[in-house]
């Protein structure tokens, strides 16, 4: 089931391997910082950064670093302004890639460069199949909600409907899957999440390729299992069941 402390125990195994691509003292703006977990954890590690997401991120009750509310399209600073611009599992999102890649070339210093966390084909894959899983796992959580009390009343049989419910809109969901990206379905996210889509992607909006690498870390967006299972066991499967994540290095063509 989701939980925003199991998705930040995540990201923060992120930040652990994304810090071999920052530079120290850097300046970094963070954007669709979500909680601004990530932002915090490199704050920490003496990087100036700041964060910028959209006003109505899912996220926005659960903040614990300071962000400025943006509107996804205009970085809302001055020019030459950063070192490295950040985003994790954001581009995806963004319906206008060459504005916002425009955006970014604006905002960095002259020699700076972005690094993108996106999800994979293999993210996409083992969410789509894990919906099962996921769903039985929420109505098993629910076990002790449907079984009625010994006595029937009004209110009893009005909760045991509602709970009810709950469970034929989960068992239902796995039928009524959506894209995660702004282009797409589920099926032709497979082709969409690819590193070459993105590798010519950003060449197509004035980015060249510096580096790109998987990140060596299996999960789904439904986040099975949990804590369950140990980062280290994420890492072990990720050879044979796929990273969740590929990171891309990039900068300004001149």
């Amino acid at each position: 089931m989701f939980s925003i402390d199991h998705l930040n125990r995540l990201r923060r195994a992120e930040i652990e391997f994304l810090v071999s691509h920052l530079f120290k003292g850097a300046r970094i703006l963070e954007i669709g910082a979500g909680t601004g977990q990530q932002a915090s954890d490199l704050a920490t590690r003496g990087f100036d950064v700041v964060a910028i997401e959209k006003y109505d991120s899912q996220y926005a009750c659960h903040r614990v670093f300071p962000i400025e509310n943006y509107d996804g399209t205009n970085i809302p600073f001055d020019n030459d302004s950063f070192d490295i611009v950040f985003s994790s599992n954001v581009l995806e999102h963004v319906e206008d890639l060459a504005q916002i890649n425009k955006e970014i070339r604006r905002v960095l210093k002259p020699g700076g460069y972005a690094v993108h966390i996106m999800p994979t084909p293999s993210w996409r894959f083992w969410t789509t199949l894990s919906a099962v899983p996921a769903a039985l796992e929420y109505v098993w959580n629910l076990r002790t909600e449907i079984v009625p009390l010994r006595f029937f009343s009004r209110a009893e049989t009005l909760r045991l409907a509602k709970a009810w419910v709950r469970v034929a809109l989960h068992l239902a969901a796995p039928l009524a899957q959506r894209r995660h990206g702004e282009r797409g379905n589920i099926i032709s996210e497979l082709w969409l999440f690819r590193p070459n889509w993105w590798r010519k992607a950003f060449r197509e909006n004035g980015f060249e390729i510096v580096s790109d690498e998987p990140m060596g870390l299996f999960y789904t967006g439904h986040l099975v299992f949990g804590q369950n299972w140990s980062l280290e066991k994420r890492a072990s499967v990720a050879p044979l069941l796929g990273s969740a994540c590929h990171l891309f290095r990039v900068r300004p063509m001149a």
